[in-house]
């Protein structure tokens, strides 16, 4: 069993970043019913590549779950929500804000249902601002909120990180602000309205960027893979591929220089201390580049490890899932999903020292597939479950 086993969690997200928050609370033993549109989550449709017609997007991040088929928009769709709340410790949504009033579900009125719930909403721009109402995009956060301004290299065209950042920072936030919120709750007996958005989750990830901003009024441009700060501190291309070096004091600085077999360096008033370095990084970059391409990255790679001199290759995800270390830390769990069959996944990244991983329960369903099951556990008759998929009110699997 996991940590948050009993936890009961009513999921009315889509996408990516409310998915991604309920499948952490699931992956630590929270029941999550997922409430999905008639027309499924959208990420249902969103491919290649599927997997017997399963879309790997959507599979990605909803592990777990019970999918219940509603329409929002039927009064008894919405009273099957509601009584799914009533049973529930928390409520996690996605919807512009303002959305909830429209199917009756605001915070008001789930508060007048179960005074202990916790509603987390996550939005593109947060319920409160002039920008709240606009849609939101992880692309737009990443650009609003500073991040491409930062990322890719100088005088190109502005780079978006290679998966949905925006998206994924603000589900962690919204499942940190919920294990918050159920904290409080032990001293108060009470529930709580808690909030966050892409734009804020990225923006709090600026740390050094942004507060050298605030200081200087300077915005950072991009650097590539380099660091404002420290150099060498980036990635180096080698004879046959690229290496991440990462030089962060004088101690290393030292090592990598006899390492390289530049022992010169150390003397050179350009290269003496980090200050100077990243003042003359162009002019070490060049050098380092050039001692670089004399060997391979693993004879490189290896060479830097004896000198204890922090470093690594870039990997594809090939290489990523073949690197021995990788394959050590056993990252790799396996599912059996009703249409595709066995699916490998990544695992949580926490654990419990000493204790077994605890593993999902359930594969990513298929929609509707709980949707019989969870209404007959709030008390719905067969016929009456019969008589609402009739109307259209909720939808369930074949």
């Amino acid at each position: 069993m996991g940590p948050l086993t009993g936890l009961v969690v009513l999921d009315l997200t889509r996408v990516l970043t409310g998915p991604y928050c309920t499948m952490m609370l699931a992956d630590q033993g929270a029941r999550v019913i997922k409430v999905e549109s008639p027309q499924g989550d959208e990420t249902r449709g969103w491919g290649p590549p599927f997997v017997d017609g399963e879309s790997t997007y959507f599979l990605s991040v909803n592990r777990g779950k019970e999918s219940v088929v509603v329409d929002l928009k039927h009064p008894d769709g919405q009273e099957v929500v509601r009584r799914i709340a009533r049973g529930a410790d928390v409520v996690v949504e996605n919807f512009r804000p303002g959305q909830l009033d429209a199917f009756n579900l605001a915070y008001p009125r789930l508060r007048a249902l179960n005074p202990r719930i916790i509603l987390a909403s996550i939005s593109g721009f947060g319920q409160t601002g002039p920008d709240a109402r606009r849609p939101g995009y992880d692309v737009i956060a990443q650009g609003m909120s500073g991040f491409m301004s930062v990322t890719g290299y100088p005088g190109e065209p502005p780079v978006k990180a290679g998966f949905s950042i925006g998206d994924l920072s603000a589900g962690m936030w919204a499942a940190f602000g919920i294990l918050a919120a159920l904290h409080q709750r032990e001293r108060t007996g009470e529930g709580a309205w808690i909030e966050t958005s892409l734009l804020d989750a990225l923006l709090s990830w600026q740390t050094y960027q942004g507060q050298a901003f605030l200081a200087t009024g300077k915005s950072p441009g991009p650097l590539g893979t380099a660091h404002p700060s420290i150099a060498p501190y980036q990635t180096f291309r080698a004879r046959d591929g690229y290496v991440n070096i990462a030089v962060g004091n004088e101690r290393l600085w030292g090592r990598f220089c006899h390492a390289l077999g530049q022992p010169g360096w150390l003397e050179d008033p350009r290269f003496r201390t980090n200050r100077d370095r990243v003042v003359h990084r162009d002019a070490l970059v060049a050098e380092i580049h050039g001692v670089l391409a004399e060997d391979s990255v693993a004879a490189w790679v290896e060479r830097l490890d004896a000198a204890e001199v922090p470093c690594g290759p870039v990997l594809d995800l090939a290489g990523v899932f073949a690197h021995p270390h990788v394959q050590a830390r056993e990252v790799l769990m396996e599912v059996v999903h009703p249409r595709a069959g066995r699916l490998p996944m990544v695992r949580p990244a926490i654990r419990t020292m000493g204790e077994a991983d605890p593993a999902p329960s359930l594969p990513p369903p298929l929609a509707g597939q709980h949707t019989r099951t969870v209404l007959a556990s709030l008390g719905y008759g067969a016929a009456e479950i019969e008589a609402l998929i009739g109307s259209g009110a909720v939808g369930a699997a074949d």
